[in-house]
């Protein structure tokens, strides 16, 4: 089950969860073109391994297992796997 970058990451983009992902599975970087254009960030549901690492990097709480996104964000389970579509 993968993680999941939700509404709180939106304009924040802090990106210290892709300092610490040990697989690089959280897009875009702030080395990637697209990082200054995206409004947040992404975790590709095939690469995650369920570390946990991006949860306790994250400073604005906006990383969840898949099983436990809060009901109203719940969209952005989809969010995040249509990014990697």
């Amino acid at each position: 089950m993968a993680y999941v970058i939700s509404e709180p990451c939106i304009g924040t983009k802090d990106a210290s969860c892709t300092e610490v992902c040990p697989v690089d599975c959280i897009h875009p970087t702030p080395d990637e073109p697209e990082f200054e254009t995206a409004e947040q960030l992404f975790i590709d549901p095939d690469e995650c391994i369920d570390c946990d690492a991006c949860v306790e990097a994250c400073p604005v709480d906006a990383i969840f297992s898949e099983d436990q996104v809060p009901d109203e964000w719940q969209k952005y389970i989809a969010v995040n796997a249509g990014h990697y579509a």
